[in-house]
């Protein structure tokens, strides 16, 4: 099998410069994030994990997800992805930081380090993501090389339960 994906283009990000988001693997088991100026960023889904079409990486079980920054283990516990455009959040902890990706809108989500708001991505689970830096925040690369991570593997953004309820209950509808 071959894979036909186009290559990677990085994204110029306003704080870090050039960065490049990879999806790897024949099944897509690996997203790779790396710059000159942030750390390299790897997401792996383990071998023989069940996979989800619908997630870039794969799943959201944090059993089968390992994520290094800089080549040190980091612990990843994304949501179930359930109803709520909250159990659709993921979280990080890394060096004695905690990261927590969560949608806030139709199209993004928010990144929080040590629970305040830095920045907002975007991303359609395509590997192109966009990256909006809140201002007056201090962005270490770290924290922009776990966002695109993130953003890239899970995708950002969920629905409000409510159109998530009349979508579902319209199925039912004749």
């Amino acid at each position: 099998m071959t894979d036909t994906a186009p290559l990677p283009a990085p994204v110029e990000d306003d704080h870090h410069g050039d960065i490049l988001v990879e999806l790897t693997g024949e099944h897509g088991e690996m997203i790779v994030v790396s710059g000159e100026r942030i750390p390299r960023v790897v997401l792996t889904r383990a071998p023989g994990a069940t996979v989800d079409d619908h997630i870039a990486i794969g799943t959201r079980d944090r059993r089968h997800l390992t994520l290094t920054v800089d080549g040190r283990e980091a612990t990843i516990a994304p949501g179930k992805g359930k109803l709520r455009r909250r159990s659709y959040r993921v979280d990080v902890r890394h060096a004695g930081t905690s990261y927590r990706l969560v949608p806030d809108s139709i199209p993004s989500s928010r990144l929080t380090r040590n629970g305040k708001r830095i920045g907002d991505f975007s991303s359609a689970g395509d590997r192109r993501v966009l990256a909006e830096w809140r201002d007056g925040a201090v962005v270490e690369p770290a924290d922009a090389a776990i966002g695109y991570a993130l953003a890239a593997a899970f995708g950002t953004g969920g629905q409000p339960m409510w159109m998530m309820a009349v979508e579902t209950i319209s199925e039912f509808l004749p």
